[in-house]
């Protein structure tokens, strides 16, 4: 007996429509070069391994459900912050998307992409660019702290390979997202602040 075709096309319908969402949401404008659209995929990347070496401590014996919750909210948090570089290069960076109630189809303002992004771009590159590589050299924390024998960094072996494996790629995540940012800052001056049409 072979089964209806009715019964089939929910499970057939479903992954092309969250296909077809998700490559209309990263769809680069017009103007986005190969090198940019690159680097907004690699920002989520860099930020990933991160996470993926952080949350085994959130299921760790002897610490509580409050640290546990703020160990997976940063890492997911993080993703999602990450994520977010996608604007600088697709049109709901230009034209707000339809989902959003009042806004829709009207122009995103230039500095309300230009100044978070550059913020954050500033705060993330101090952060792990600077302060974390100038912090591992001296020995000591990013407030100033002289670290302890039992730190990631201190373990020895291969648990040192692994955290600075997984952590390194956080000191990508500013520059990228100054370029991006520059990029996007360029891309709209260019284009009279006409943007794409939604």
């Amino acid at each position: 007996m072979q089964p209806s075709r009715h019964a089939e096309e929910p499970s057939a319908v479903r992954p092309g429509r969250l296909r077809a969402a998700w490559r209309r949401a990263h769809e680069p404008v017009d103007g986005v070069s190969r090198r940019i659209r690159l680097a907004a995929c690699a920002v989520p990347f860099a930020v990933l391994p991160a996470g993926v070496w952080r949350l085994p401590a959130a299921f760790d014996d002897g610490i509580g459900i409050g640290e546990r919750a703020y160990i997976v909210f940063l890492s997911v948090l993080s993703e999602v912050l990450a994520f977010t570089a996608f604007g600088l290069i697709a049109r709901w960076g230009e034209v707000f998307p339809r989902w959003i109630p009042v806004l829709r189809g009207r122009r995103v303002p230039m500095k309300a992409a230009i100044v978070p992004a550059t913020t954050g771009a500033t705060i993330l590159t101090v952060l792990f660019s600077v302060l974390f590589v100038v912090s591992e050299i001296r020995g000591t924390t990013i407030r100033g702290d002289v670290l302890s024998a039992d730190a990631p960094s201190r373990a020895g072996g291969w648990e040192v390979a692994w955290f600075y494996l997984c952590y390194v790629p956080l000191a990508l995540w500013g520059p990228l997202l100054a370029v991006l940012t520059v990029a996007y800052w360029n891309r709209r001056r260019a284009a009279g602040n006409v943007p794409a049409v939604a």
